[in-house]
């Protein structure tokens, strides 16, 4: 009986967009220099191609997230402002969307005024990087194309921002 609990609770947490390093409280990150980041090529919502390999020389930031997860919504304000600055010294913030429709994605694009590139993700991008169970879930990407940290759940915007900053070339 017990068990069965368990694995009812463990599909409430699953389909909430949660996973376990957000339970636990603590994001999982790898700062040393990881494996490169898999090359993709997608539609983003405004009909352009987005092919990740593009983006070498630069410091990416690979965001997963829905329109139905509220911390991903949260960051996402900041991420744009993040482009704005960080961008002219080579940083670029990549939105992939895990929704199921292009429509919500594009309806909180706009809301949010991003401005960077959203593509939409599915089951097979989400296992190019490892399974994408819960939500957010971000990669911070060297100008090699490695991955130098990879984080789970809600994130201190400020770690991550010091992160880009160790990463971006000095002014």
């Amino acid at each position: 009986m017990r068990r069965g609990a368990t694995a009812i609770v463990a599909g409430i947490v699953l389909s909430c967009g949660l996973a376990y390093p957000v339970l636990a409280g603590a994001p999982t990150r790898t700062p040393a220099a990881g494996p490169v980041a898999a090359n993709f090529s997608r539609e983003d919502l405004d009909h352009r191609t987005i092919e990740l390999a593009a983006y070498r020389g630069k410091i990416v930031l690979l965001d997963f997230w829905a329109t139905w997860c509220a911390p991903c919504l949260a960051e996402m304000p900041r991420f744009a402002e993040w482009q704005q600055k960080y961008g002219p010294r080579g940083f670029q913030v990549l939105g992939v969307s895990m929704d199921d429709d292009a429509a919500p994605a594009r309806t909180a694009s706009h809301r949010l005024k991003l401005n960077y590139p959203v593509v939409m993700g599915d089951e097979k991008l989400g296992g190019l990087y490892g399974g994408i169970l819960g939500l957010p879930v971000l990669f911070l990407i060297d100008g090699d194309g490695r991955i130098r940290f990879r984080h789970e759940g809600e994130i201190k915007l400020e770690v991550l921002e010091r992160e880009i900053q160790e990463l971006l070339p000095r002014p």
